[in-house]
């Protein structure tokens, strides 16, 4: 069982440690004390909470069939007289989309602008994280 302190929780789930603190002081989210003392929550329990949260986005989402998304903010915009190419930083993860430069235009996307990549894809390559020895994903005790 793999358990993860608050900050590494935090991370995997894009919001503040704080916003964790206050998810498990509102029984949100289960944690318990590890050997340190130090709250943790069990990768069980996390990977849980993170489907429900994407849950509740869908519903809140438009129709559709692609289930992922990501919210960011664009960072680069190239255009060509046929194609264009859109960076989006999303968190800590970079998104590319190569696209039409009339479909640039008509969405009106320039640096700073808010955007959405949505990812539909039949080809997903994972791969397993080691974290370093020691910092990350603690297997319980």
């Amino acid at each position: 069982m793999t358990r993860f302190r608050i900050g590494e929780a935090a991370e995997l789930l894009g919001v503040s440690a704080d916003t964790v603190r206050r998810w498990i002081d509102a029984g949100r989210i289960r944690a318990e004390r590890d050997e340190h003392g130090h709250r943790a929550v069990d990768g069980v329990d996390l990977a849980a909470f993170a489907r429900a949260q994407a849950a509740e986005r869908d519903e809140r989402s438009d129709a559709s069939s692609a289930r992922n998304r990501l919210r960011g903010i664009v960072v680069g915009v190239v255009r060509d007289t046929v194609m264009a190419q859109v960076d989006i930083q999303a968190g800590p993860f970079r998104v590319v989309s190569l696209m039409s430069r009339e479909a640039v235009d008509e969405l009106d996307l320039r640096v700073g602008s808010l955007a959405v990549a949505v990812i539909k894809s039949t080809n997903v390559l994972v791969e397993r994280a080691t974290p370093p020895a020691g910092t990350r994903g603690r297997p319980a005790s």
